[in-house]
């Protein structure tokens, strides 16, 4: 299922291939995995739909028909109902984010960097940044 999610699953064959029946496979593959096979690929798609999103320009139904969703609206449905949010809304957002933290990245200077570093390292972040903000304004 991983390595094609545009495929189709046919639980009878997938529980032939397996030499189960598909009560027994399907009970099995819940218990190992937590949801039964079905859901299981429905996530998977989502998962790659949600990559897709963030890492490609293909409209919502290029995307769709890449996870093997041939409705685009069953598609938007199932997205939305895994992130919590439709696949352009998400797109927005996360784009809208990435721009944010690298426009904080670009205005980040190495008294930034040394001051976070030190309250990353410390028990008592609070008290240690405080003080090096003493310290700093004692040297102005």
């Amino acid at each position: 299922m991983k390595a094609d999610v545009r495929r189709e699953l046919s639980l009878d064959n997938f529980a032939r291939s397996v030499n189960l029946s598909v009560w027994r496979l399907s009970h099995i593959f819940k218990s190992e995995m937590g949801v039964p096979p079905i859901k299981y690929l429905r996530l998977l798609r989502m998962e790659r739909a949600k990559t897709l999103l963030e890492t490609s320009f293909l409209s919502v139904k290029e995307i769709a028909h890449q996870v093997g969703v041939n409705d685009e609206s069953h598609f938007v449905r199932d997205f939305k109902s895994t992130y919590g949010a439709s696949p352009t809304l998400y797109r927005t957002r996360f784009l809208n984010k990435r721009n944010e933290e690298h426009a904080v990245q670009e205005h980040r200077t190495p008294l930034h960097d040394q001051i976070t570093n030190i309250a990353k390292q410390n028990l008592l972040p609070s008290i240690s940044l405080f003080l090096c903000l003493l310290a700093l304004l004692d040297s102005v």
